[in-house]
């Protein structure tokens, strides 16, 4: 069976307003050559043509490679700073993470990376977990952040769009921000331990807006409902930034487009990329 290659009609592109300089993208679990459990998802069943991209998923891993080309290839890129991610809040150069991959073939372990040099592409894998891209307006740096609960709740999103202002040499409100598909609010049950790790960190400002992200489960006592998506916007309003665009596509329930830990336990993973392209100009240019 012939796949087709991969196009940006299998891919999300963030909606904003910012320079033609800054490329985005995340992966859907469509475009690709793996098979099930890792395959597309087409009338009920698990087809070949996934686009599994996680090389510790326990896909095959020339599939996951050739998987990884075609990515390449449809961004215009030779390679991209693969992260081993750890749930954590470690946020490093994308160009450190190339040149440590080039010296010894090592990952690096962080959640989060972010560049100023044009062509060198800052990328995170979820499949539930949210991504989160950053940019300035003007195109100078970018930064990819992977914000589960815990990463959250430890700051990585606010701390990414520091590195990122600081790159760009612009305040972090300048910043533009983008939510990418991840576990929805209608579906993310967590216990009273998450509730508490954002309750716990937050100011009095933003506690009952916080209290909010947080409903009682209608069907199981003593856990919560959990918006991510709110949860990550009221953080990055505190730091100032308010040009947020996403956050309204749920992994979990759109099974015909995404790949879902959650639901299905053994899946692959998506990619949310940022990069800026080296043969376009700053719109401050």
């Amino acid at each position: 069976m012939t796949v087709p290659e991969l196009s940006f009609a299998d891919v999300v592109q963030p909606a904003w307003n910012v320079s033609p300089r800054v490329r985005a993208l995340v992966t859907t679990r469509d475009g690709g050559v793996s098979e099930a459990p890792f395959g597309r998802w087409q009338n009920g069943a698990d087809l070949p043509g996934g686009l599994n991209l996680g090389m510790k998923s326990g896909d095959d891993p020339a599939a996951v490679a050739t998987n990884r080309e075609r990515l390449l290839k449809l961004a215009g890129v030779s390679e991209a700073a693969w992260l081993e991610q750890i749930h954590g809040a470690g946020i490093v150069r994308a160009e450190d993470v190339l040149a440590q991959a080039h010296a010894n073939g090592a990952p690096t372990r962080a959640d989060a990376s972010v560049t100023d040099r044009p062509g060198t592409v800052c990328v995170v894998m979820v499949a539930d977990c949210m991504p989160v891209l950053f940019c300035d307006a003007a195109g100078r740096a970018v930064g990819a952040a992977h914000a589960g609960w815990r990463g959250l709740a430890a700051g990585i999103v606010e701390e990414t769009a520091q590195r990122v202002a600081e790159l760009a040499g612009v305040e972090a409100g300048a910043l533009h921000a983008y939510l990418g598909p991840s576990i929805g609010p209608d579906a993310f049950e967590v216990g009273a331990d998450v509730r508490d790790a954002f309750m716990n960190g937050v100011g009095a400002a933003q506690r009952d807006a916080t209290s909010n992200a947080f409903v009682e489960h209608p069907r199981n006592p003593g856990k919560y409902l959990a918006d991510l998506p709110a949860l990550a916007r009221l953080r990055l309003q505190r730091l100032g930034v308010t040009r947020i665009v996403g956050g309204d596509l749920c992994t979990l329930t759109q099974r015909e487009r995404f790949y879902s830990y959650r639901r299905d336990r053994e899946t692959g993973r998506m990619a949310a990329m940022i990069w800026l392209d080296d043969q376009a100009q700053s719109i401050a240019d």
